[in-house]
């Protein structure tokens, strides 16, 4: 071995075994990040204003390094292009999508998951992980379907049953339950050996039907769409179902379905209820969905992975009522939990029907073992139970409660200064805390009040172009951030249109930072005030005809 060759084996040892030194670079920034979280993201994220293209620049290479370098060459990397290039998802001015401030303490509860590196997968690394999963899966299965002490006694550490699995988010949860779901009902029956063995053809011949279904409303997350893709059955048969005025889906257009689907010879597998929609925060009528399962005898989903936390509060847990009677529930932890990212779930009502999924291999989840990879799709997965078990024990029932009390009660008032506010336009009223709106100057509202249908889809098709504009300036600039979207809102009677999107459940957020978000639109306006040259162009020329 070449002297060069023994140093670097040196110092591949010290990686392994010697800690950064306070005084280091990453030392100083670890110690940064423990002192003052938010401090420290607030100075090294930068608005520098470039583009995607130019940031690839700095990520373009694909020679590996040949030989071993030190952490704090690396650290000034990760510093200077990394971080400072990245999205301040914390910030009170983020308010664009489903992502907040987290507390504090995740932080260093998450350099304990990463040191201790235990796999859930199986028990045999992870002793003590394996069974706090299991305990939080059952303290949220409680918070859903509310059975009683004998209940949880008994299976949340029984090897045969799962009240639920941890994913890495909710596709892969939503997925998770449409596989249940593909399983059960096609279980093995007489000669038929189920088709986890003969697969979807030999099931279709022997349910004596054309193709299996999932119905969901059109507002439902695109999740569902790889799920279906997944599984075999087809995104044909993903039925995006209508959604009436207020974003809900219809259930006369639902049941129409039905019928069609049975004239079809094609058999229901699953209806999805959505609580909490990803652009709206709007909550399907869960109740008559589980009615409409129990008719059809079909699996019922529930997406809660937004909105499932609203079950802590007294005050609004009843805009999901009905939840309780799905068979399955998506909950991601990542979102209204305040986890780090990657923690979906999955919770089943019944604990036993894990067994249509179940999978073995002879070195791993062997029958009888109380491996969680049995009743998972993901094989090796980190222990991230521990930081909703934080969560749950830190912040509690009430902690929660309070949290998403505020995070309604803010989009409410927010939804209150955009009415108020001669020019927006409020286009979906907040159920939960997401609402939509746009820039409409009051001038251009009252003639699109006189105006026809043809005449007001021309003016929002110039109105589209101004709010993606503004959408992109108020991004670039890096002081506040809304996403957007598109809807069909009801009173343009189907019409689509562009709109922004703003999401309320950063608890550092104040009234008067949304104030700021809709007056900086404003300004942006202002400037880009030859897009609206067009518009009123086109509105003189309806008052002159």
């Amino acid at each position: 071995m070449t002297e060069q060759a023994k140093a670097n084996l040196e110092n591949l040892y010290r990686i392994f075994t010697v800690p950064e030194a306070p005084d280091s670079t990453l030392g100083r920034i670890d110690q940064a990040l423990t002192a003052d979280l938010a401090g420290f993201l607030q100075q090294h994220i930068v608005a520098t204003g470039c583009s995607l293209e130019e940031i690839e620049r700095d990520f373009s290479s694909t020679q590996i390094p040949e030989e071993p370098t030190f952490v704090s060459d690396y650290t000034e990397f990760v510093k200077n292009k990394l971080v400072a290039q990245s999205v301040h998802t914390a910030s009170p001015g983020f308010v664009g999508h489903m992502t907040s401030a987290m507390p504090y303490f995740m932080l260093p509860l998450s350099r304990i998951l990463i040191a201790l590196n235990q796999n859930t997968v199986k028990v045999e690394t992870s002793k003590a992980f394996t069974p706090l999963e299991r305990q939080v899966l059952a303290m949220l299965h409680r918070l859903v379907f509310a059975q009683d002490d004998a209940f949880y006694q008994r299976y949340i550490h029984d090897s045969r049953c799962a009240l639920g699995a941890f994913c890495s988010g909710g596709t892969i949860a939503n997925t998770t339950a449409l596989w249940l779901a593909r399983n059960r009902l096609c279980k093995p029956d007489g000669m038929f050996r189920g088709i986890a063995q003969e697969g979807l053809l030999r099931a279709l011949q022997h349910l004596r039907c054309e193709g299996l279904v999932v119905l969901a409303s059109r507002r439902a997350h695109y999740s569902l769409a790889k799920g279906v893709d997944l599984l075999g059955l087809g995104r044909d048969n993903l039925i995006p179902v209508e959604t009436d005025e207020n974003n809900r889906i219809d259930l006369r257009c639902l049941r129409q379905h039905c019928q069609r689907l049975q004239d079809e010879n094609k058999r229901v597998l699953a209806l999805v209820g959505i609580a909490g929609t990803t652009e709206t925060g709007t909550v399907d009528p869960l109740d008559a969905l589980a009615d409409l399962a129990a008719e059809l005898e079909c699996h019922f989903h529930v997406d809660a992975a937004w909105g499932g936390p609203t079950l802590f509060s007294q005050t609004h847990r009843g805009l999901l009522k009905g939840i309780e009677r799905a068979d399955s529930v998506t909950i991601d932890a990542h979102k209204q939990l305040y986890a780090p990212m990657g923690a979906g779930m999955v919770l089943f009502r019944d604990p036993r029907a894990v067994s249509a999924i179940e999978h073995h291999a002879a070195y791993i989840l062997r029958p009888g073992s109380k491996d969680l990879g049995t009743h998972t799709l993901e094989g090796s997965r980190p222990g991230k139970a521990l930081l909703v078990h934080a969560g749950l024990s830190i912040i509690g029932r009430k902690g929660y409660e309070l949290l998403i009390d505020q995070g309604i009660e803010r989009a409410r008032h927010f939804a209150d200064c955009i009415r108020a506010h001669p020019d927006f336009e409020l286009v979906t009223a907040p159920e939960l805390n997401i609402l939509t709106y746009r820039y409409n100057p009051a001038w251009s509202q009252q003639a699109m009040a006189q105006a026809s249908q043809e005449q007001r889809r021309v003016a929002n098709v110039l109105l589209d172009q101004l709010t993606v504009t503004i959408q992109k300036a108020q991004r670039e600039a890096g002081n506040t951030f809304v996403s957007r979207t598109r809807l069909e809102p009801a009173q343009y009677q189907g019409d689509s249109i562009t709109v922004f999107r703003v999401v309320l459940a950063n608890p550092l957020t104040t009234d008067a930072l949304l104030e700021a978000v809709l007056a900086e639109q404003c300004g942006w306006a202002r400037r880009f005030a030859e897009l609206l040259a067009p518009l009123q162009a086109l509105q003189a020329g309806w008052r002159q005809a």
